[in-house]
């Protein structure tokens, strides 16, 4: 038997990322990092965002958990 459990985890994770992305979106980054730092400045906003995410999508999880 097939069980939906592990493609309802990743749609939770992908959910949770995109949360995270809308949500970091409204702050102003740009005061608080350094003049030329663009790839370096992308890369702390995706690891953000992906930590968010993760930490959403398994309180997501805890959540169903019976």
């Amino acid at each position: 038997m097939i069980t939906l459990e592990p493609i309802v985890n990743i749609l939770l994770h992908f959910f949770g990322f995109f949360v995270a992305m809308l949500g970091l979106s409204a702050l102003n980054f740009e005061k608080a990092l350094r003049q030329g730092r663009t790839f370096q400045a992308q890369v702390l906003y995706v690891g953000t965002a992906m930590a968010l995410g993760y930490l959403i999508a398994q309180f997501l999880i805890q959540l169903m958990m019976p």
